[in-house]
């Protein structure tokens, strides 16, 4: 037997250690939205939690290996994708879930936290890959389901589409500052939808 401990994140407890877990996990995030990644503490997390820092020291030993477990769990926690039966009204959906969730008070100040501390710790970009990974994995299928039913050429990239329509949506969160709103949603879907029926994400 391998005595390697795993990653944080990639097992999720049970019990009383899961709520240690998620009492944790919302501090950190709490921390991340409000302060930001350089003035994370472990220990000041495990007060605001209410569990013992010596709790938080073991369980996931440095703010990145917290930050890391902080977006698996975001993952898992993810809304589903949305099925309407249409390519644009797919791409629609995933777009207002960005923008609802880049929008709210504290989770939009918690992305810009997350993808700050990427540029700078390698383990929070590795999470953070992971998250994206596993959102586009998410919602990819609604592209192939167009591509089946002949809405957009065989050979169109899902992936590629899927990112097309968030990215406009993280612009303007982290560089151009402007209202990420409902019709910046819309739009951002319609291009994409225009992109791909263009054969624009075709390989």
């Amino acid at each position: 037997m391998s005595d390697e401990r795993p990653d944080p994140g990639t097992v999720r407890p049970g019990g009383r250690t899961a709520k240690t877990r998620e009492a944790v996990l919302r501090a950190a995030g709490d921390a991340l939205a409000e302060d930001g990644f350089d003035r994370l503490d472990l220990a000041e997390i495990a007060r605001r939690a209410g569990v013992g820092k010596t709790t938080a020291y073991r369980r996931w030993g440095t703010v990145p290996g917290l930050v890391a477990d902080l977006l698996t769990e975001m993952a898992a926690e993810s809304l589903p994708r949305t099925e309407t039966g249409t390519l644009l009204g797919d791409l629609t959906a995933q777009a207002r879930l960005v923008q609802s969730t880049l929008s709210d008070p504290r989770q939009g100040p918690l992305f810009k936290a997350l993808i700050t501390a990427a540029a700078c710790d390698a383990q929070t970009a590795d999470a953070l890959h992971r998250f994206y990974r596993t959102r586009t994995d998410e919602w990819a299928p609604c592209v192939t389901a167009a591509i089946e039913r002949g809405e957009v050429p065989a050979g169109t990239d899902p992936h590629e589409v899927i990112r097309a329509v968030s990215a406009p949506l993280y612009y303007r969160l982290l560089v151009d500052g402007g209202p990420i709103d409902q019709p910046t949603a819309d739009r951002a879907a319609r291009a994409a939808h225009t992109a791909a029926k263009a054969g624009a994400f075709t390989s």
